[in-house]
């Protein structure tokens, strides 16, 4: 990267932390996904952390991934999510999907998750490469929480302009419940592609149904082109708008 580029990052970034810190968040980004894991465990009214980023079941640690927390002025935890780098190279999404979709399947919501296959979105067949994939995100909501905030796409913008400069992504994904997709969640995290997809069972019936979201390096940062200050401008007309439950690009 070059020094204005850095230059560039470093302002942004800041911009970004500051307009959280204005709204009453304070963001922690770390990469020891142990200590994410047991973070997550505390969180008792939540489904449990994906296999995609739990170090007891994937290989996730500094080298290829990342998490962000947020905290509330009494230090509560308030926000998550977490980013992780794919080396698709010679391998298209729905390939590694596949291989390796019991990590990415909700638990418990088929009769047999080895005869359980995502399918039907065309993105599956394209992306490939350096791959990224965005998920476990979360806000609280009720009494010292931030879901009505407007929040949404500064904390994405966050991880996204860290996921961009750290590994110049050609492509980053995840996925959104068929249902929140209808109502246009996907662009609150700036995403410009959403899919239907579905889970198709032993007897090829649908067991789920989740979105699929993505955009590449070009979208990606055509979305970081807009200046944090502007949607924190927003973020009262962003806050009446966010009357779903943002359960996040991974629920």
């Amino acid at each position: 990267m070059s020094a204005l580029g850095l230059y560039n990052t470093i302002n942004s970034v800041s911009s970004i932390i500051k307009n959280l810190e204005e709204a009453g968040m304070r963001v922690e980004i770390g990469d020891d996904f142990a200590a994410y894991r047991r973070i997550r465990n505390l969180q008792k009214d939540r489904s449990g952390l994906y296999p995609m980023f739990d170090v007891t079941c994937s290989y996730v640690d500094q080298s290829n991934a990342f998490w962000v927390c947020g905290f509330n002025e009494t230090d509560e935890l308030v926000h998550t999510q977490a980013i992780r780098q794919l080396d698709l190279s010679g391998v298209t999404l729905g390939q590694h999907m596949d291989m390796h979709r019991h990590k990415y399947m909700t638990p418990n919501s088929t009769p047999d998750p080895d005869r359980t296959y995502y399918s039907r979105p065309q993105a599956l067949h394209k992306i490939t490469g350096k791959v990224c994939y965005h998920g476990d995100f979360w806000l609280k909501d009720g009494d010292g929480g931030h879901r009505k905030l407007g929040l949404t796409p500064l904390l994405s913008r966050f991880v996204l302009e860290m996921a961009l400069k750290t590994w110049v992504p050609d492509y980053v994904f995840g996925f959104v419940p068929t249902t929140l997709s209808y109502k246009g969640i996907q662009a609150r995290y700036g995403y410009t592609h959403c899919e239907p997809g579905v889970w198709l069972g032993p007897d090829n019936q649908v067991t789920d149904e989740d979105a699929l979201v993505w955009m590449n390096t070009e979208e990606i940062m055509h979305f970081l082109e807009i200046q944090p200050g502007e949607m924190s401008h927003d973020r009262h007309n962003a806050a009446q708008s966010l009357m779903v439950r943002p359960i996040g690009v991974v629920a």
